[in-house]
């Protein structure tokens, strides 16, 4: 099976989407995850079992716990939003991202992620011909290359470092073609598009 059905298969469940982020961000086992989400372990191991067999977690180690084995696994990387050709994708695939993005987003802003200094939250409608849209994807590469780099340098500070330090930073970046109805320009300094 290829990626985008097996993908489209994973996400036909509100639950696995929650699951797969979750270990997208972490590696866990299925009890975690069940306490995270306040859903029924039998449950939530169905559905890992699931992610597991379309090939979109790895199991990382079993643990004995209790004369049982606990399962830890992790997802998969998958392909990065940047680099695919989201016109080839299912609707499915872009509404579960979305789904992501908005649960990190509320769970981030309910415990005052958005508060911190430095955090930011824009939105803007923009106007551009050929030549224009050319470079917004060019400027947009070069800013995911470069986060990429401030990823990688600060793991390479941290393993140096004693106790090592880090904070866990969310960040969403999308460019598409917006309906018809929002085609007027906002400005990137209008009030409702800072927070």
């Amino acid at each position: 099976m290829s990626a985008a059905p097996r993908l489209e298969r994973a996400l036909s469940h509100p639950l696995r989407v929650r699951i797969l982020g979750i270990l997208d961000e972490q590696t866990t086992s299925a009890v975690e995850i069940s306490r995270t989400l306040g859903a029924e372990i039998g449950v939530v191991s169905y559905h890992i079992r699931t992610l597991h067999r379309l090939g979109l977690l790895e199991l990382v180690r079993e643990t004995p716990r209790r004369g049982a084995i606990q399962r830890y696994y992790r997802a998969r990387p998958r392909p990065n939003a940047a680099r695919l050709d989201w016109a080839g994708e299912e609707p499915a695939d872009v509404g579960a991202a979305l789904q992501q993005i908005d649960e990190v987003a509320r769970a981030a802003n309910a415990v005052g992620g958005f508060d911190r200094p430095g955090a930011r939250f824009e939105r803007t409608v923009l106007k551009v011909d050929a030549q224009g849209l050319q470079r917004l994807t060019e400027s947009l590469t070069r800013t995911l290359d470069a986060i990429q780099e401030i990823e990688r340098e600060s793991e390479r500070r941290q393993a140096e470092a004693e106790p090592p330090g880090s904070e866990t930073v969310g960040l969403v970046m999308m460019m598409f073609g917006a309906p018809p109805r929002a085609s007027g320009h906002v400005p990137a300094d209008s009030p409702r598009n800072q927070a």
